[in-house]
C-alpha cells in the first residue's frame, strides 16, 4: 500500500496536537487500536523503521524476539531490545514494506506502507495478551456487541482548485476479546453531492462503497478495523455545509481542513477550532467530544476559494455568437461578387477583431495581461472596430446593415 500524502500530513498534525486534544487525566489508549498503524516521525532517522513488540498492553514489552520486515521478495529480520524495539535502517525511500512477528503461534503484522523520503516510521505490533500456545485455542464465535470509531479517527478536507477533496480516516474498534456482530447495520451514506467515492489503500476489505453508500460487513474482530475513503464535492460557491451521520459512536470528533485564504470551519459539535502550523501546510483543526451513533455532525465551511464563472460564460457566449456570424458570412460570401465580396471581407475582419477583443478580456481576467497593456490593446481593437463598422455603414443596399 502507498500512504496517501494527505494521510501523512494529517498524521503529523494529529501527532503534534495530541497532547492538546486529550486531557492529562485521560486513560492510556487501547494498544490494539494502534497495532500495525505506521506513523511518520522525525524522531526516527529517514529510511528507518522502528517496530515495538508488546503483549496486550504498551507496558508489556516483548524482548529478545524476532521481528521481520518484508519488502517485495526481500525479508530483513531484527531482534527486539529490552524495550521491545527492533529497528530496521538503510531502507530505500519509496519501498513498500510491512512488519510482522510470530508470538506464541499468533502472527501479528502491520499495514503495508511506503518508506517516506524525509521521515522515519514508528509502529507497534500488539500480540494477544492470553499467550495461547502455538496452534492453540479456536477463535471464539461472534456474538452481539458494540463497536465505536476510535478517538483518533478524523475527517480531512483539502482543496482542489475550488472543488473539495474529503478524506475519512477512521478506525472502527471492537474493545472486547472476541468478534462481535453489532445489532445495527454498519452502513451510512456520504454527504449530498459526493462524487467519485473510493476506498484508499490500507482500508479493510470488509468495507465496500457503492455510489454514496458505505457498508462494513461483520463480524468485527477484536482490535481496530481501518476504514479509509475519499470523495469529491463539486464547487458550490464560497459557503457550504457538510452533514454526515455515522452508524457507530465516534469517541472524539476531529476535523482537519487545509488552510486556504479566508476559509474558516465551524460546527455545533466543535469545542474548539484553531489554526495549526504544519511542516509544509497550515491547517485548521476542529475538535469536540463524543458523537453518538446516528447523530449528525454538521461542518460549515465559509470563505472557500470560488471562481466567478460569469465572465467565462459571457466569453463562451460571445465566442458562439461570433462563430455563428462567421458561418453565416462564409455561406453568404459564396454567392457574392464585387461590392458583396468587399462586404464579406469587412464582416470577416469585424469577426476577427471581435474574437481578439474577447481573447484580450480573458487574458486580463486570467492575469496574463497586465492593466497597462490591456488598456492599450483594448483601445486599439475598439478603434479598428469603429473603422470597420464605419465602412460597413457606407456599403450600399441592405447589406450595409450587417
Amino acid at each position: 500500500m502507498t500512504i496517501h500524502p494527505s494521510i501523512v500530513r494529517a498524521a503529523v498534525v494529529v501527532c503534534a496536537i495530541a497532547g492538546l486534544a486529550v486531557p492529562a487525566s485521560a486513560q492510556m489508549p487501547d494498544a490494539r487500536q494502534m497495532s500495525g498503524i505506521p506513523m511518520p516521525t522525525s524522531d526516527v532517522p529517514a529510511g528507518s523503521v522502528s517496530v515495538r513488540l508488546v503483549r496486550g498492553e504498551l507496558t508489556n514489552n516483548i524482548a529478545s524476539h524476532r521481528v521481520e520486515l518484508h519488502g517485495g521478495t526481500r525479508t530483513e529480520s531484527a531482534t527486539t531490545d529490552q524495550d521491545g524495539r527492533a529497528v530496521f535502517s538503510g531502507l530505500q525511500p519509496g519501498t513498500n514494506v510491512h512488519a510482522m512477528a510470530e508470538v506464541d503461534g499468533q502472527v501479528v503484522e502491520s499495514q503495508q506502507f511506503t518508506v517516506p523520503p524525509d521521515a522515519g516510521i514508528r509502529l507497534v505490533l500488539v500480540a494477544d495478551a492470553s499467550g495461547a500456545a502455538a496452534g492453540g485455542s479456536p477463535v471464539p464465535a461472534a456474538g452481539p456487541g458494540e463497536v465505536a470509531f476510535a478517538g483518533d479517527s478524523r475527517i480531512q478536507i483539502e482543496f482542489d482548485d475550488d472543488a473539495l477533496e474529503v478524506f475519512y480516516l477512521f478506525d472502527l474498534v471492537n474493545p472486547s476479546s472476541a468478534p462481535v456482530t453489532p445489532q445495527a447495520e454498519l452502513a451510512f451514506d456520504l454527504p449530498e453531492g459526493a462524487e467519485q467515492a473510493s476506498l484508499l489503500e490500507g482500508s479493510s476489505t470488509q468495507a465496500t462503497i457503492r455510489g454514496r453508500r458505505v457498508s462494513i460487513t461483520g463480524p468485527i474482530a477484536p482490535g481496530s478495523l481501518p476504514l479509509r475513503l475519499a470523495f469529491s464535492l463539486p464547487p458550490a460557491g464560497p459557503d457550504r455545509t457538510i452533514v454526515q451521520k455515522l452508524p457507530a459512536p465516534w469517541a472524539r470528533v476531529q476535523v482537519i481542513m487545509t488552510k486556504a485564504g479566508a476559509a474558516r470551519m465551524t460546527s455545533p459539535q466543535f469545542i474548539r477550532a484553531s489554526d495549526m502550523a504544519g511542516d509544509q501546510q497550515a491547517f485548521i483543526l476542529g475538535s469536540g467530544g463524543a458523537l453518538p451513533a446516528n447523530e449528525e455532525i454538521a461542518v460549515t465551511l465559509s470563505g472557500l476559494p470560488s471562481r466567478n464563472r460569469w465572465g467565462r460564460n459571457l466569453s463562451l457566449g460571445l465566442a458562439a455568437l461570433i462563430l455563428l456570424a462567421g458561418a453565416w458570412a462564409a455561406m453568404s460570401a459564396r454567392a457574392s461578387s464585387g461590392e458583396t465580396s468587399r462586404l464579406a471581407a469587412l464582416v470577416e475582419r469585424r469577426d476577427r477583431l471581435m474574437a481578439d477583443l474577447v481573447r484580450t478580456e480573458e487574458q486580463r481576467r486570467a492575469g496574463t495581461l497586465d492593466e497597462p497593456r490591456h488598456a492599450v490593446r483594448h483601445a486599439d481593437l475598439v478603434a479598428q472596430l469603429e473603422r470597420v463598422y464605419g465602412e460597413l455603414d457606407r456599403q450600399p443596399g441592405p447589406a450595409a446593415e450587417v
